[in-house]
């Protein structure tokens, strides 16, 4: 067995990953606008539907800059998923690229961040939700479901009773994105990318009709929460470009990863980027900063501007069906992402191989699926939202900044590695952005540090019982087997 210190230091050899894993890859079957539109379906609606409740009392009027920080962080962040998205196009994303280039330890330790961030926030995006889908009950049939079958029985943040035994609509809505992803990634990308469509038809109606509600006095006082507010909200709001990380995780499944990952990943920032400001501003325009923390602000925020605004439940019913079928794709995307990490952390041997076999009809991987669907819809149906986003936050941010230092140490250890795709600005890019996800990711709350500590010492603790002893970099005993590969890959 080799020492638990070489161990963690060992990293990936990069063209191992076409050598060892032969026969074990996933049919690449999408294109770049199918790519692109995981990337928006993962991201538009995660943040604009349901956090704009949490981060305008934090940030007032301000929180403008906020989702600006935000997309700022993001887009670096961005520029150097897609350099190291076309030259490893496997799936794993963050993960995979920490094992190539920063070793076992800290790929074992992002994987965590990632598994906690892609699950975690499908679970969020349920619960969010099941309160569009009520509102939509309301309105076409003019009832409601209990609260007994529609809230969390936990208490949310404030500790008051919910009287709220399971959340049923978000348990059914993690089960269904289950079965459309058992079907096919194919068949998940197009049925995806009709939901995004979808989305953005609702948003930009939101954009119209908010801003003829338009009202100059909901900016004044606009820098009154402080740079203090500014960067909490952003914290708060960071989880809602997780879908830049989604776009990532189906590099293998990509036609022409190296070219069409990092186009799908651009497009999908400044499309994500655009859309967020847009309804932000939309929004304000029509509310004051106090309403949105305002009982009347209800779980389907959006919804009821729009009622309030044209005094008709019209709007607000299209809005809420909008959400209730776009959302969808955020869940769908997610949980797609939260496979396919487990999918390549299996294929590593660092968990059981179970999660990578791939059923022969459909060509996904079921039993990893469905493990991970149980377990998500678990949580949504028990947790209450507000104890989730900033967890999401806190996996996303992590991952980030390991993305951009291996994007520098590779290309100090592989200079000559072929790059379809070079961050601009280098090396300030990657600094920047590893600068900039330190500064959010402590503006979150102490609590959120503690209950992410605690997971990822379970993770550790998981991986010194099973995936040191699994690990199939056990396999490469000789130095030469795996220093040849390197050879050839640096003489390239």
């Amino acid at each position: 067995m080799v020492a638990l210190g070489q161990q963690l230091l060992r990293k990936k050899p990069i063209i191992l990953q076409r050598r060892h894993h032969e026969g074990e890859e996933l049919p690449r079957r999408l294109g770049t606008f199918q790519l692109m539109m995981f990337g928006v379906g993962a991201t538009v609606g995660t943040g604009i539907f349901f956090v704009l409740n949490e981060a305008i009392p934090v940030a007032g009027p301000a929180v403008i800059l906020s989702f600006i920080l935000a997309a700022f962080t993001a887009g670096l962040s961005a520029l150097c998923y897609s350099e190291l998205a076309a030259a490893i196009p496997v799936s794993g994303s963050s993960y995979s690229y920490t094992y190539h280039s920063l070793g076992e330890g800290v790929a074992v330790i992002v994987g965590g961040c990632v598994v906690l961030e892609y699950g975690i926030a499908t679970s969020a995006v349920a619960v969010g939700w099941s309160g569009y889908f009520n509102e939509l009950l309301h309105n076409v049939f003019g009832f409601q479901l209990p609260t007994a079958l529609s809230i969390s029985a936990i208490p949310g943040s404030d500790g008051a009773a919910t009287g709220g035994v399971i959340n049923l609509p978000a348990v059914v809505l993690v089960l269904l994105c289950m079965l459309l992803l058992i079907r096919g990634a194919s068949e998940s990308a197009t049925v995806n990318a009709i939901m995004v469509c979808v989305k953005l038809s609702v948003l930009l109606l939101f954009v119209i009709i908010g801003f003829t509600a338009f009202n100059a006095d909901h900016f004044s006082h606009f820098f009154a929460m402080g740079a203090t507010g500014v960067s909490t909200a952003a914290g708060t709001i960071f989880f809602s470009f997780i879908g830049l990380d989604a776009v990532s995780t189906a590099s293998e499944e990509a036609k022409n990863p190296q070219k069409s990952i990092p186009r799908a990943i651009i497009g999908a920032l400044l499309i994500v980027t655009a859309i967020y400001i847009l309804v932000a501003l939309a929004g304000l325009s029509a509310k004051p900063v106090s309403w949105f923390s305002s009982p009347g602000a209800g779980e389907a925020g959006l919804a009821k501007i729009l009622e309030e605004v044209t005094g008709t439940s019209i709007w607000a019913t299209v809005l809420a069906a909008g959400a209730v079928i776009s959302v969808f794709s955020v869940t769908l995307v997610i949980l797609y992402g939260q496979t396919r990490i487990l999918f390549s952390v299996a294929r590593d041997g660092l968990i059981p191989h179970r999660f990578l076999s791939v059923n022969p009809k459909t060509l996904t991987p079921v039993f990893n699926t469905v493990v991970v669907s149980v377990i998500v819809a678990i949580i949504a149906g028990i947790v209450p939202a507000d104890y989730l986003w900033d967890s999401v936050s806190f996996g996303t941010l992590v991952a980030f900044a390991m993305v951009a230092i291996s994007v520098i140490v590779l290309r100090r250890r592989m200079p000559n590695l072929e790059r379809p795709f070079k961050v601009p600005g280098y090396p300030v890019v990657p600094i920047l952005t590893v600068v900039a996800c330190i500064y959010v990711l402590f503006s979150l709350k102490p609590v959120t540090w503690a209950i992410c500590g605690v997971w990822l010492a379970l993770v550790f603790a998981g991986y010194l019982v099973y995936g040191r002893k699994h690990a199939t970099l056990n396999t490469y005993t000789s130095d030469e087997e795996i220093a040849e590969p390197i050879r050839e890959l640096e003489d390239q």
